[in-house]
């Protein structure tokens, strides 16, 4: 039986899935992740909803976001996860629950470098992804405004602002290339917020 391996791009890398086995960091080819999910139920409320990232395929983006400032050079590294085979029930069900909110299984293949070289290094990873068919997509807003949402936003999960900060951290430390202009471009804005009005800028 083929081992259940999950990607993660968001929360998952910073809170990964429990009972894993193996992590292996990696990148996909062809997709963006931009804040562009409702958050209903962990960093915002059914009243109040904050924001978190989704996976949409570049050409679909470009579809409804010519706007969208961002260079496709933008690369989506996450982490691969490995879970443990006697758990693999369980886990996928804390998964279902933890992504319930507009979240659709996919399968993605991971990529790495191998000297110098872009290489497929997992076939069929299962990977979490708000279609932009589903009801919690609201798709390009503009930054500022976005920033301001995150910033206010709390939810169950906590300030939707430290699953910013969390996420930014976590995606610096991947790796050298691990460069994402939105996410930083909207870290900064946040904590610009942050300096204006002498809030906590701790996660």
């Amino acid at each position: 039986m083929a081992p259940f391996i999950v990607f993660g791009y968001g929360s998952l890398i910073f809170k990964p899935p429990p009972h894993t086995i193996r992590q292996v960091p990696g990148f996909l080819k062809g997709y963006v992740r931009r804040f562009a999910q409702k958050s209903h139920d962990h960093r915002g409320t059914p009243e109040s909803p904050g924001r978190v990232v989704t996976l949409i395929h570049k050409e679909d983006w470009d579809k409804f976001s010519g706007s969208d400032a961002f260079p496709d050079e933008d690369i989506v590294w996450g982490i691969a996860y490995t879970i443990d085979p006697i758990y693999e029930a369980e886990v996928r069900d804390y998964l279902d629950y933890r992504e319930k909110d507009g979240y659709t299984m996919e399968t993605l293949d991971i990529y790495g470098m191998d000297d110098g070289v872009e290489k497929v290094i997992i076939h069929g990873a299962i990977c979490y992804v708000g279609r932009d068919d589903n009801p919690s997509f609201v798709g390009s807003e503009p930054l500022d405004a976005l920033a301001d949402r995150i910033w206010t936003s709390v939810g169950p999960s906590g300030r939707n602002k430290d699953y910013l900060y969390n996420l930014a951290a976590a995606i610096h430390n991947l790796s050298p290339s691990s460069y994402d202009s939105h996410l930083y471009a909207l870290e900064a804005k946040v904590r610009a917020l942050d300096d204006k009005n002498g809030t906590s800028t701790q996660a």
